[in-house]
């Protein structure tokens, strides 16, 4: 019985790291891209997109939305596919789903 109490305790102790782990934002958040020449995407939760923060990339300050690439957060926000994604994310519906990216 002892033996048992032990796993149980072990268990609960694990579920319970996991369910404190999951708590952050990461765990809704589209992946990463993969397809260009920056090795640092950081999500910003402003824009609900990553941006690439490699200062030795072409790309690093550029935006990452629906498969493209913006210079900058007006350029990001002047696309159309964005305004209407940006709405959703800014209300929370739809607040950090994967739907809207590519890549």
């Amino acid at each position: 019985m002892n033996k048992t109490k032990k796993l149980m305790a072990g268990v609960a102790a694990s579920v319970m790291a996991i369910s404190v782990t999951g708590c952050g934002n990461n765990q809704d958040l589209p992946p990463e891209p993969t397809d260009t020449d920056c090795d640092d995407w950081d999500w910003d939760d402003d824009s609900g997109t990553y941006y690439c923060d490699d200062s030795r990339s072409s790309h690093f300050g550029y935006f990452w939305f629906a498969g493209r690439m913006f210079k900058n957060k007006s350029s990001l926000r002047n696309y159309s596919s964005y305004k209407s994604y940006s709405k959703s994310y800014k209300s929370g519906i739809g607040s950090g789903s994967k739907g809207g990216f590519g890549g």
